[in-house]
């Protein structure tokens, strides 16, 4: 009974969100979430706590700790700015947001030569900037992409962001419970010669790949290096993060080579030379990197011994 009130309070309380912050005031509504994030900042909880942590690693001990808590009061700013745009990107004029985007990305070229070559392309990011602000550019720049989204609790919540996500011009497939594997039906897209789109820096499935990340094991998703080695697609990293005239925008890499061999041994390569991308643009713009949950081996609780996957055989 307490887990449905919750869930129901839950869900009461994004589609309020989305309702009243659309109706305020621009001015008004950005003042609100900056004073949300920097009370979050004073309360200090257990993700703020994990933030920390997590931009400790990307900059180092040399860092003082007074610089370090105003980088942790710049990041939970960036991190309300995205849920403040979560709630009014459908709203806010699009072709504002894609002029930015024109103003500052750089890379387009390899998304474009991948879809001339004809296999489709697999983008992978991590949590930084506004991703979603990045696929209004994407949907402008190439069409419509495919997505996959984790299912979240209450069920109203998860069809309330792919309600949002699709009003955007996004394809999302559900990462479980859905008519098919997720896997199955990017393959198909990717052999359409489409764009997949990947959140790819934290492992949901507890059975990621271990890759160094800023000197230290953590685990990250192998969707992207084993869409790529199963098919011939390109896969690129992206960077999105807010630039300093306050707009939108992201960086986009140059292929990155898989070895030739196992499926295992692309995968697992491809996927550490995507941390290494990552890492760096991390690195970057640490303020824009969203990261309030464990990532590091050290951070996460211990896994049992998983028995070998079928899609990363010899």
């Amino acid at each position: 009974m307490f887990d449905r009130a919750r869930q129901r309070a839950i869900g009461a309380g994004y589609a309020a969100g989305w309702g009243l912050v659309k109706g305020l005031p621009a001015g008004m509504s950005r003042r609100a979430f900056r004073a949300a994030a920097d009370a979050a900042t004073v309360r200090n909880g257990k993700g703020v706590q994990q933030l920390r942590r997590n931009l400790r690693r990307v900059v180092g001990p040399a860092m003082s700790e007074l610089r370090m808590d105003a980088l942790v009061g710049d990041a939970l700013r960036s991190y309300a700015r995205y849920w403040l745009e979560t709630f009014t990107l459908e709203s806010i004029d699009k072709q504002v947001v894609i002029d930015s985007f024109e103003k500052h990305v750089t890379g387009a070229e390899h998304v474009d030569a991948a879809l001339a070559a004809g296999n489709g392309v697999v983008l992978a990011l991590p949590h930084s900037g506004n991703w979603d602000a990045s696929g209004v550019w994407l949907v402008h720049h190439t069409g419509p992409f495919t997505t996959v989204a984790e299912r979240l609790e209450p069920a109203s919540v998860y069809d309330r962001f792919v309600a949002y996500r699709e009003s955007l011009g996004f394809e999302i497939i559900p990462l479980t419970g859905g008519e098919r594997p997720p896997t199955d039906v990017l393959v198909e897209r990717l052999r359409q010669n489409r764009v997949v789109c990947l959140l790819a820096d934290r492992d949901l499935s507890r059975n990621g790949v271990e890759v160094d990340f800023f000197g230290e094991p953590a685990r990250m998703p192998p969707g992207p290096a084993l869409l790529s080695a199963m098919t011939g697609a390109p896969l690129l990293a992206v960077h999105s993060y807010f630039p300093d005239d306050g707009g939108w925008t992201h960086d986009i890499s140059a292929p990155i080579e898989l070895p030739d061999g196992r499926l295992r041994d692309k995968v697992t390569v491809g996927t550490q030379r995507l941390a290494d991308h990552f890492a760096r643009s991390v690195a970057s713009r640490p303020a824009d990197w969203h990261m309030l949950q464990r990532l590091w081996v050290a951070d996460l609780t211990p896994r049992p011994e998983p028995a070998s996957s079928p899609a990363l055989a010899d």
